[in-house]
């Protein structure tokens, strides 16, 4: 099973830059966009041999979730049940019957850490979330987590370390994510391979120049990452600040 992940930077523009070229080449089953940017009726997306389920965020032009599907799902859930983190439309989940598919958008801690406390308090209550569906049956999260989980996951560390995606407060809560039984599948498939990454500043010639950072992610039940076959970083394709992940696995 093939699964594709793309914060699109605002799907509208993104199709205009090739959305569509490479969804169709890339033929997933099951396919996750973050911050959409839209509201329901602004945008006719729909392909052949897929159903499409889109959680928008009550602001217009900000965050919001979509997945496509070639498989209907058993069951459908948009936010994680508390009020206040359910306004911006960051979480889908579809169950299947040997899986939840969760599509996750995190929010950013932002320029000056404004946003930071908030970020920590969604962080707890999302981990808490996916192990209340973890104990039911496995798990595949993915999405822009705008985190940098480790020094490996972004060009330059050193000058970073303390900014919004790289401080210790986020990396911590990425780490007790994955202490609580879960599994990053590309550093379980390459833990040390460098110079791999999912975003890129529109300043500077940075992704040119590959200064870049790790910010999204597929992760998995740990019980289930024998079944990861291939993790992938599609850094060539374009029309967001993001490229899109993948995740090749037998479930």
């Amino acid at each position: 099973m093939r699964l594709i992940s793309w914060n699109v930077n605002g799907i509208r523009a993104c199709v205009n830059k090739g959305f569509t070229n490479f969804f169709e080449e890339i033929n997933a089953d099951i396919f996750c966009i973050q911050e959409t940017k839209c509201q329901p009726g602004q945008i006719d997306l729909e392909f052949g041999g897929y159903k499409s389920y889109w959680n928008s965020a009550e602001r217009k032009g900000y965050s919001g979730t979509a997945i496509f599907t070639k498989k209907e799902p058993i069951s459908v859930n948009y936010g994680i049940g508390i009020e206040e983190h359910d306004n911006e439309g960051r979480v889908i989940t579809l169950e299947f019957e040997d899986f939840y598919m969760v599509n996750i958008y995190t929010p950013n801690a932002k320029r000056g850490l404004e946003r930071l406390d908030y970020r920590q308090i969604w962080e707890d209550e999302i981990r808490k979330y996916l192990l209340e569906l973890n104990k039911k049956k496995p798990v595949i999260m993915c999405g822009d987590l705008n985190v940098a989980h480790n020094e490996i996951d972004l060009k330059n560390p050193k000058s970073n370390k303390g900014n919004a995606g790289f401080t210790d407060e986020e990396r911590g809560k990425m780490t007790e994510l994955l202490d609580a039984g879960f599994t990053d599948s590309f550093r379980y498939l390459y833990p040390d391979k460098t110079d791999s990454y999912s975003w890129w500043s529109y300043m500077g010639k940075a992704r040119e120049k590959n200064v870049g950072w790790r910010i999204d992610y597929f992760i998995v039940s740990s019980n289930i990452k024998e079944k990861i076959k291939d993790a992938l970083i599609y850094p060539e394709v374009m029309g967001s600040d993001h490229c899109p992940v993948g995740l090749v696995i037998e479930i």
